[in-house]
Order: C-alpha cells, then structure tokens, then sequence
C-alpha cells in the first residue's frame, strides 16, 4: 500500500462528514415520522405512508440528477436543495394534519434525491480508481451509521421529549451540513463536448450496465424499509422497551465490518463478501421473527450490521465500475433510486401485510427478498461476467 493513492484527502473528509450530517437528519425523520404517526393515529398503513411518499419523490427525482450535473454545478444544485430541506423540515414544526405531512415528506423527498446523489458522486468522483471499494466503503459507513443511528434518536427523542424536538435537531443537522458545503469544492465531470453532445437524456437518466446491482439493492432494501419502520412495532408486540439498543449494535457492527469489506472487495472481487453478508442477513431476520428477549434482539442487530455494512456498498462500488466515468450520477442515482424503491416497497407492502400478521411474521416473511437477491445475483452475475466489460476510469 506504499503506492496506493491517497484516499483521505480534505476534499473527501468534508463529503463524508456532510454525508454522515445528512443521512442522520433524513433519517431521523424517515423513522420518527412512522413512529410519531403511529402513536397519534394508531395506523400501521398511514405511518408506512409516510415513508411511501418521501421515497417515491426521491426516485421520481433522481433520474433528472445524473443530467443536471452536466449542465449545473454540483455544489451549486446540492446547496439550493439543501436550503430547501431547511425550511421544508422546519414546516413540520407542530404539524399533525396528514396531508400536510405527507406534502413535506414529498419536499423532503426532492431534497433527499438531489444531495444523495450528488454527495455520492462527488465521493466517486474523486476516490482512485484502485480504491474505489475501500472509499465507497468508508463513504457508505457515514451514511449508513446516519441512517442506522437515526432511528435510535428518533425514538429517543420521541419518548423522553417530543416530535418538535425531533424536527428541531433535524434542522440543526440541515444546517450543519449546509455550512460545511461551503466549504467543499464540487468536483468537474470528466466528459468532453463530444461526448456531451452524443449523450441523450435518456442515456444520462438510465444506464443499463448498473441495472443488476440496482435491482439486487431493492430486494435488499425492501429488509432495510420494514427494519426502520416497524422495529418499535415489534418491540412492543414482544413486550421489549430496549429496541434502539438494536441499532447501536448495528451501527456498532457496520462500522467495524466497512474498512475490511472495502479492502476485500479491491483484493478479491465482490463474490468474497456477497454471499457471507446476505447469509448473514438472513439470519438476523430470522432471528428477529422468533425474538422475544433483548439478547436476541442485539444478536440480530450484530447479523444485520454485517450484512447491511457490506452489500450495500459493495452494489453501489459494482454499479459505478460497470459504468464511464462521466456517467458516474447516473449509476449513483440509480442506485439511491433503487435504495427508495425497496425501503418504498418494504415499508408499504410490509405495512399492510403486518395489519393482517404480526410483526413477528413480517420479518421472517422478509427474509425471501434476500432469498430472491442470491439467486438473481448467482444467475445474473454469472451472465454479466461474460456481457459486461467493467470499464477503468481514466
């Protein structure tokens, strides 16, 4: 490693920092949002709802990014949104009308697809080629020790204070990521005008050699969706008052497991760490449709850091090598966008079979996605290796 790039340069402890500020602060709302509807309504399918709507938005959104960071700033675009999810969050101060609510999600939702995007292709943009795996690796253990801890404040907060509280620290993590943007240089796309002027719309909103890894995610994420919403739910179903303790386990665990999955995804190919983290998934799931005491709960939290640490950044590190460089957002934006479609499909569809089941049975239910992301990834790899030439960036 004498001659390996560097990686930790200013520029890229900046963009994780602010991706850490700003994956906690949606995040959080993302998980207290579900919760606090819940406690008010006492409606399962109104709370996943909420969550429905924000990552809808957020997909119907990203597919325009991957074109308007050709044509606009990066930091210029990342900053407008991110005053926009200032005072679209600070709106929810004392809301408690569902349409209004669920409007402010949808804002939110913009908001999320813009910056997610553009903070991940920034990232990309700048990490060596030759450690993509391992800086995607610390990049996603910012953003997922955002999204991983969130929930367990989000409770918090919404047990020992209140849901205006909550909204509070959600604006002063917007602004803390807002101020340290700009300080932040965007990266410039590397295409030349020729290549601008052959590249189409479509071809910036879609790029079909990222398509596998994008669909594996959704199936993963549809786990990460019914996790985040409905955790509580089983806590109270099993007569448990220590559920956010399971996120700091996770969070504990992801953190742990990301320097050395990156590392083994350079060395080794994605292959070695797939397949022990879906497992791992799995049984974490499982363990979470049988549990009924704390020590099992915190065991599921350690098998779903695991598996949570290593596959999503390890499909995002495959979507960005299987394309150009320059079309880097639009893998990147395809892969949030798979992200929202499977915490979408997790938190609707697991929130409307938990109204006719149990929370128990949700989680056990939930473990085929990750049955049906094995096998798709064992088939479609398998033809994708001889397809798909993954393209070294220049």
């Amino acid at each position: 490693m004498r001659n390996a790039p560097k990686l930790w340069t200013p520029q890229f402890l900046a963009i994780v920092v602010m991706a850490f500020l700003f994956f906690l602060c949606l995040q959080l709302l993302t998980a207290g949002f579900p919760a606090y509807i819940t406690s008010v309504k006492n409606d399962p399918t109104q709370a996943g709802l909420m969550t429905t709507v924000f990552m809808a938005a957020a997909i119907l959104t990203r597919p325009l990014i991957g074109y308007m960071m050709q044509k606009i700033n990066m930091k210029v675009i990342s900053t407008a949104a991110l005053i926009l999810l200032v005072v679209s969050v600070g709106l929810s101060y004392e809301q408690d009308s569902i349409a209004v609510l669920l409007s402010l999600r949808a804002i939110h939702g913009i908001g999320f697809g813009i910056v997610s995007t553009i903070f991940a292709t920034m990232a990309t943009t700048i990490i060596p080629v030759k450690r993509l795996g391992e800086g995607i690796g610390y990049y996603g253990m910012a953003t997922s020790i955002g999204t991983s801890v969130a929930p367990m404040f989000a409770l918090a907060l919404l047990q020992f204070y209140s849901y205006n509280v909550m909204i509070i620290f959600s604006v002063i993590l917007t602004i803390a990521a807002l101020l340290l943007c700009f300080f932040v240089k965007a990266p410039e796309m590397i295409v030349s005008e020729n290549e601008t002027a052959d590249i189409t719309l479509k071809e910036y909103v879609f790029d079909k050699k990222a398509l596998l890894p994008c669909i594996l995610t959704v199936f993963f994420t549809i786990t990460l969706g019914g996790v985040i919403s409905f955790l509580s739910g089983l806590g109270n179903e099993a007569g448990l008052k220590s559920v956010s303790l399971f996120f700091l386990v996770m969070t504990i665990m992801m953190t742990v497991i990301r320097p050395f999955s990156g590392k083994w995804f350079d060395k080794y190919g994605h292959k070695v760490v797939i397949y022990p983290a879906a497992i791992s998934g799995m049984i974490a799931l499982f363990l979470l449709s049988i549990t009924h005491h704390t020590i099992t709960l915190l065991v599921a939290g350690v098998f779903y850091g695991i598996s949570y640490g290593i596959v999503t950044p390890t499909l995002q590190a495959i979507a960005v090598s299987f394309v150009e460089r320059h079309k880097q957002g639009t893998a990147n934006a395809m892969f949030f966008s798979s992200m929202d479609l499977g915490m979408a499909i997790g938190s609707t569809g697991l929130g409307m079979l938990v109204s006719v089941t149990s929370y128990h049975f949700i989680y056990g239910f939930s473990i085929l996605s990750i049955v049906i992301l094995l096998f798709l990834y064992s088939i479609g790899f398998a033809k994708a290796e001889k397809e798909y030439e993954v393209v070294e960036n220049q």
